[in-house]
């Protein structure tokens, strides 16, 4: 339960002003029919968190449990500093034209976003740490679904009310915690 509970908490803070966040707003501002967008951010999720967290757990498995806590200890670190630095959707991560439908573009733009974002990173680390990996990529994607979801349904009036340097500073100090805890246990 610790697994899941963590990979939702962090995930859903560190998806706070991310790009992936940004193109939820892109998306539906553009295509205007939540349902397909929300089933598109689902499926983009589940298997790019699962590839994440498949990734992390064979290299926890072949770099050994000492190697691996130095190695989580100062990616969450780094984390942390990455949280500080906001995110934008660049001219290159444009939506696609709607020639394959709502879902398939959704689905294409939001895994294609994803990649080497700072929830795929995370996931690859939380996938390392924590046993089951169905309970940090289902944590991982709900946190990405409560972070994402609403912004698909209410868009720009939450993006204005919600302080999202808060949000990036709440989120920093949890991965330096964490990155630290990795640190001091091996002590």
């Amino acid at each position: 339960m610790e697994a899941f509970l963590l990979s939702t908490g962090i995930v859903a803070l560190a998806e706070m002003g991310d790009k992936t966040q940004l193109l939820s707003l892109v998306l539906a501002a553009r295509f205007k029919k939540p349902w397909p967008i929300i089933w598109g951010i689902l499926a983009a999720t589940l298997l790019n968190h699962a590839l994440a967290g498949a990734v992390g757990s064979w290299v926890m498995a072949a770099a050994g449990p000492d190697v691996m806590r130095w190695v989580l200890g100062v990616s969450f670190i780094a984390m942390a500093g990455w949280m500080l630095i906001p995110d934008k959707l660049d001219d290159e991560d444009a939506v696609p034209k709607r020639q394959f439908g709502v879902f398939f573009t959704t689905t294409w733009a939001f895994f294609l976003a994803e990649m080497g974002d700072k929830t795929q990173i995370a996931t690859v680390a939380l996938g390392a740490q924590y046993e089951p990996l169905v309970a940090v990529v289902a944590g991982t994607t709900l946190g990405m679904m409560l972070a994402n979801a609403p912004v698909v349904f209410f868009g720009d009036a939450i993006t204005r009310r919600v302080p999202i340097k808060a949000v990036h500073v709440a989120a920093a100090l949890i991965f330096l915690a964490l990155g630290v805890a990795v640190l001091w246990s091996g002590s």
